[in-house]
This record gives structure tokens, C-alpha cells and sequence, in this order.
């Protein structure tokens, strides 16, 4: 599911490399400095005042608190399908009301520490990263992923905004959305949620995720730490945020991603090269022809690699037969979506019966957010 993970926490890893430009330094020709130093030259030219003041639009107008009594004991799973035996923690799913005017609800899951869960941290992809489980190739049976967060945290998921997932709206204009709405839904959603596990209104809280939630987790973690100044409403004890490879602005993006592919060798030197001295991606820059003919240049070397794992081969009927050097199996986004559209599965979950996909492509987001930079939060 794509989610925003709340830590009482999911597991993103953060995949970390470092550049250096150290094997060119003989020679005298060191293109990563370069590449550097034009990137650093154009974010200091760029002209911050056309940026909009996210923070000033976050007002601290009451938020909606809606009855949870009893719902607790209704979100309870009893067991999944296909659940492997020995699965000693307890599960819980359902439906957050967040605007009743639209009838606008948030889906989550939790999965508690099998481990003094009265106790650990709460934090926020269920079934793929940090989740645990992992589909099966049958798409019907699941089995404990030993790397899951919930080993030492409370783990809870969310999936926003509303019409991502199981989320959803009786309003189809809350299918066009922006930052600022989703993170006010979120936070209106935590609220109410604690008010439905209030054991947890005391725990350490953690934000974590990857993707877009490089936008939605500092955004959120900003607006509750505004929120907490409040006095008349609950405090969210919020000891930190993680985000791994976030989406930041679409400069970061293009950028690091070319830069990925160089420093992998997947593309040459003078590729790179191209892109950097012709390619200007910050907001409002002309797109050359020449920028246009080295970017095709790169997705033709990138070819048939699979970008979110490039030593992992691509799903397909025969890819059991080329062994993934990480371990990842890339069918596995199929997996979840054969698990998760069973009509058993979606009532266990306590869900809507839908069509779940991994990304919702109705949703209108506000593109000045998408190429909008974080860098004054």
C-alpha cells in the first residue's frame, strides 16, 4: 500500500551512497566536482520569493473529533488469510473519518510489537520495505518477513490522501488535492485515531516514508509540532521523522537520478556530462534539444533495468530463472495486488470492496506542489 508511515514506525530503508571524485583526481579531470559546482551555482541563483509560504497556509482552526468509542474492538483483525502460523501480534484496520461533510475517510493499519507493545514507540508499506509480510507468488498465503519493523515498534500505516489505496471520499472533488490538504487530513486523522487508541497519547512518535513523502512527512511533522502549541487538544509526542529516498522538487529528482545512473555505471561519462552542462531543471527553465536528446541518451542505456533495484531483474514468467542479487523478488507488487483485491482479504481488513493498486492515477495533485522545494521548512 503507498502510505505515509507513522512510527510508532514502518521500516523504510535508506539506501545511502557516497560520491567522490577521487578516481579522476590523477588525471586532473574530476567530472563529479563539476557536475557539483554547476548544481550548487544554479541553486544559489534560483529566486526563493516566488515560492509559497506552506507554513503561513496551515491554519490551527479547531480539528474535527468524531465518536471512537467501541471502534477499536471493531478494527480488530482476527487473522489475515493465508496468515503464516506463529504470528503473535496483534493487527488492527479500519476507516478514519476526517471531514464527515464529504464523508471523507483515511484507511490504516496497525501492527503492534510482538514484543512489550505496551511500551514501545508508534510510528507510520505493509506488505513490501519494513511491512510484516510478504505475499507469496500464489498471492494468496503470506509468510513473516524477518526484517519488520514491528520487531521493536508499534507499527502504523496510513494511506493518503483520500482515494489512494482503501482510502476514499463521497466527494469526487477531494480527488484533487494539494501538500497542504493532505497534511491537515493526516493530522486530523492522528488525532482522532489516539482518541481510538488512547494507550498510545503518551508513546514517542515517529514519521517515516519514502517517495512523496518527502513532501507529506516534513509537512505533517511541521504541522503537529504547530498543533502541539495548542494547549486545548492532544499533544503528539513526535520524537522524529525519517524519509528515504524522498522526492523533494523535480530539480533534486532529475538530478539525482542522472547522477544515480552515472555513478552506477549505467551511463557513460560523457553522457552525464551532456546532461549537466545542457540541462537546467529548476522550475520554469527551457527544455533544450539538446537536455531532450542526452536524457534519451540515458533511459535507452538504462534500457530494461529495473530503476528501483537495478541488480534485480524485471518481473516476468521467467525471472525466478535470474536470481536477484538483492533478494527482491520483482514480482512482488503483483503479488500484493492479487492479496489485497480478494474479496476475503478486503473483508478481514474491514475495507470497502474496491480495486486496489499500488498507485491511485485519478487523483489530481497540485503541481506547484510536486516542483515546489522544502528547503525553508
Amino acid at each position: 500500500m503507498r502510505y505515509t508511515r507513522l512510527l510508532i514506525p514502518q521500516q523504510h530503508m535508506i539506501d545511502e551512497y557516497h560520491l567522490t571524485g577521487a578516481c579522476y583526481g590523477g588525471d586532473g579531470y574530476d567530472p563529479l566536482q563539476n557536475a557539483l559546482k554547476i548544481q550548487r551555482s544554479r541553486r544559489s541563483a534560483l529566486n526563493h520569493a516566488n515560492n509559497e509560504v506552506h507554513s503561513a497556509e496551515h491554519s490551527t482552526s479547531p480539528v474535527y473529533i468524531g465518536p471512537q468509542d467501541g471502534l477499536k474492538d471493531d478494527d480488530k483483525i482476527s487473522s489475515l488469510p493465508g496468515q503464516p502460523a506463529g504470528t503473535n501480534f496483534d493487527q488492527y484496520s479500519g476507516y478514519v473519518t476526517v471531514d464527515p461533510n464529504h464523508g471523507r475517510a483515511l484507511f490504516y493499519y496497525l501492527a503492534e510489537s510482538p514484543v512489550n507493545s505496551s511500551a514501545n514507540p508508534l510510528g507510520w508499506a505493509a506488505m513490501m520495505e519494513l511491512g510484516l509480510f510478504r505475499v507469496n507468488a500464489d498471492n494468496t498465503t503470506l509468510s513473516h518477513d524477518k526484517y519488520a519493523w514491528n520487531n521493536i515498534a508499534n507499527v502504523l500505516f496510513l494511506e493518503s490522501p483520500a482515494g489512494v489505496g482503501f482510502s476514499y471520499s463521497n466527494k469526487s472533488t477531494d480527488y484533487t488535492t494539494d501538500d497542504v490538504q493532505a497534511a491537515k487530513d493526516s493530522y486530523t486523522f492522528l488525532i482522532n485515531w489516539l482518541e481510538r487508541f488512547p494507550e498510545y497519547k503518551t508513546r514517542d512518535f515517529y514519521i517515516t516514508g519514502e517517495s512523496y513523502a518527502g513532501h507529506y512527512v516534513p509537512q505533517l511533522a511541521q504541522l503537529v509540532l504547530q498543533n502541539n502549541k495548542i494547549t486545548n487538544q492532544t499533544v503528539i509526542n513526535l520524537e522524529g521523522i525519517a524519509i528515504g529516498n524522498p522526492y523533494v522538487d523535480y530539480e533534486a529528482e532529475k538530478t539525482g537520478m542522472f547522477d544515480y545512473f552515472w555513478t552506477h555505471a549505467i551511463i557513460s561519462d560523457q553522457n552525464h556530462e551532456g546532461i549537466i552542462s545542457n540541462c537546467n531543471f529548476t522550475e520554469g527553465a527551457p527544455k533544450t534539444d539538446a537536455c531532450k536528446d542526452y536524457q534519451y541518451q540515458a533511459y535507452t542505456a538504462l534500457s530494461n533495468i529495473f530503476p528501483y533495484d537495478i541488480y534485480t531483474p524485471l518481473c516476468s514468467p521467467f525471472s525466478n530463472s535470474t536470481p536477484s542479487i538483492s533478494g527482491f523478488d520483482p514480482c512482488t507488487d503483483s503479488y500484493i495486488q492479487g492479496y489485497l483485491n480478494s474479496p476475503v482479504v478486503q473483508q478481514s481488513l474491514h475495507a470497502k470492496p474496491v480495486q486496489w493498486t499500488s498507485c491511485k492515477y485519478t487523483l489530481t495533485f497540485n503541481l506547484k506542489d510536486v516542483q515546489y522545494h522544502l528547503q525553508h521548512l
